[in-house]
């Protein structure tokens, strides 16, 4: 199934972009705004909301289902059938339907993950070890991280920018973080100069982690096979990689709170993270 779902996202996204293009050239060269107009409202604004994820990586979730881009597809289809009946273009109205019958393939499909939480990170049990590389390129035991309270993120990667963005909301709580004495690990299964990169562009003091190999997301049963859109292999990473998680753990390890989203657009807010933290009565490091 997630092989499926791997060649379905990176084909919609080429689909939908070669429609928009079409779309606007198709407008611009024949004047048919009903025809053409309605394909453009099917496809453009999710287009240019993927840009803007691409583009500011300041926006870490979505909506669940896209309600408005949904009205905006119905709306679309709507105008480029009723120009059809009129008289209009059969192809801006083929157009129209792929565009719309694709992004609701995307939305209520292709973004759940259909997981089941997993057993091996229970709350109030111990956080299994696992190992992973630090930026020096240090193999590091789980355990030596459990010090202190521990949020630990796992993101898919420095491709993913709802990944980058909720990075960088816990980047802007840094201070209070700090202040807490919590620890933040952020773990991802990429290629370990990435791991860098993106601890160079954030220059906090977290622990940027690589998880080679994808052991440490196997270990905690958060893996994901074949979650990787295909194409991005060619960018180093593996098909292979892990279902968004926060793991939050106390000093030495015990599990205190995890969020397993099943939609990778719906994650949890920092607020969130410092409400579990206080309610565990983790409120400055001199506590």
């Amino acid at each position: 199934m997630n092989i499926l779902k791997s060649i379905f996202v990176s084909t919609y996204m080429m689909t939908a972009m070669v429609i928009t293009v079409f779309a606007a050239w198709s407008l611009w060269t024949t004047g048919h705004y009903l025809s053409w107009g309605g394909v453009l409202l099917v496809t453009a604004p999710f287009m240019m909301l993927l840009g803007w994820l691409m583009i500011s990586t300041s926006i870490a979730r979505t909506s669940e289902r896209f309600p408005v881009l949904n009205a905006f597809g119905a709306s679309g289809v709507g105008l480029s059938g009723w120009s059809y009946f009129q008289g209009g273009s059969g192809l801006a109205f083929d157009l129209a339907i792929i565009g719309w019958v694709g992004f609701l393939i995307y939305a209520y499909w292709y973004s759940s993950f259909g997981r089941k939480p997993s057993q091996k990170i229970l709350v109030g049990k111990q956080l299994p070890d696992f190992n992973t590389k630090n930026v020096a390129g240090d193999t590091i035991n789980s355990s030596v991280l459990t010090d202190k309270p521990t949020i630990w993120m796992f993101y898919r990667g420095a491709w993913c920018p709802l990944c980058m963005a909720q990075i960088k909301e816990l980047v802007e709580q840094y201070k209070t973080l700090q202040a807490m004495g919590v620890r933040v690990a952020l773990v991802a299964p990429q290629p370990h100069t990435n791991t860098v990169s993106v601890a160079e562009k954030f220059g906090v003091d977290f622990d940027f982690l690589t998880d080679e190999g994808n052991l440490a997301s196997r270990t905690l049963g958060i893996d994901n096979a074949h979650g990787l859109p295909m194409g991005m292999q060619m960018l180093g990473y593996d098909s292979e990689t892990v279902l968004p998680t926060v793991i939050i753990t106390d000093v030495g390890g015990q599990i205190l709170w995890t969020h397993e989203t099943d939609n990778y657009r719906v994650r949890p807010e920092p607020d969130v993270f410092l409400d579990v933290l206080r309610d565990n009565n983790i409120v400055t490091a001199a506590a």
